[in-house]
């Protein structure tokens, strides 16, 4: 089940795109692939981050979302988005050429995550980095189903199975937990 969230000034109201992407290093000049982008609640701000010089390429199996980040990219003149509609675990956007692969609030939805981690990590520049954003594996007041969440650990030793050393686990607001890794040399 592919959980999205559209309202986003309600959205704001318990999650920061903004400082979350600030805390997964996010920088001017980045290739950033966002793996089911949804509606662009974390890629039309990754895309001003990143600059004219950057690129958000955003994933997702949603072609109506996609169409709707599409046209809020035009009118906030953003030109260096780039769409492609796909399950994340069938697309290998490109070998090497991305800084960082983002994946927000979404890993637990993928029908095989050890999969879209593997095309993450051949996606990945040397030295690139992982960030994964997803809920905490406790009741929250929304969200999706508790039994579909990976816990902090879960999602460490998944993402670690794909290749990749884990450097920082962190909360990220009262719901969420951030993980960043680092391809393993």
């Amino acid at each position: 089940m592919h959980h999205t969230y559209r309202d986003e000034a309600e959205r704001r109201t318990w999650q920061n795109p903004e400082r979350i992407l600030a805390e997964a290093e996010i920088m001017l000049g980045d290739v950033l692939i966002d793996l089911a982008c949804g509606f662009g609640f974390f890629a039309i701000p990754a895309a001003k981050i990143v600059g004219p010089k950057g690129v958000v390429c955003g994933v997702d199996i949603d072609q109506e979302a996609l169409e709707e980040l599409r046209e809020k990219a035009a009118l906030a003149g953003l030109r260096n988005l780039r769409l492609k509609p796909a399950a994340a675990e069938d697309v290998v956007l490109c070998e090497q050429c991305a800084d960082k692969v983002f994946v927000g609030i979404a890993l637990h939805d993928f029908k095989d995550p050890l999969k879209v981690l593997q095309n993450a990590k051949r996606a990945l520049k040397t030295g690139g980095r992982l960030v994964n954003l997803d809920w905490k594996k406790e009741q929250t007041p929304f969200g999706p189903p508790l039994e579909i969440r990976f816990s902090e650990s879960e999602a460490v030793s998944l993402i670690e199975r794909a290749g990749f050393k884990v450097v920082s686990v962190k909360d990220s607001g009262p719901y969420h937990y951030l993980i960043s890794a680092n391809l393993l040399q």
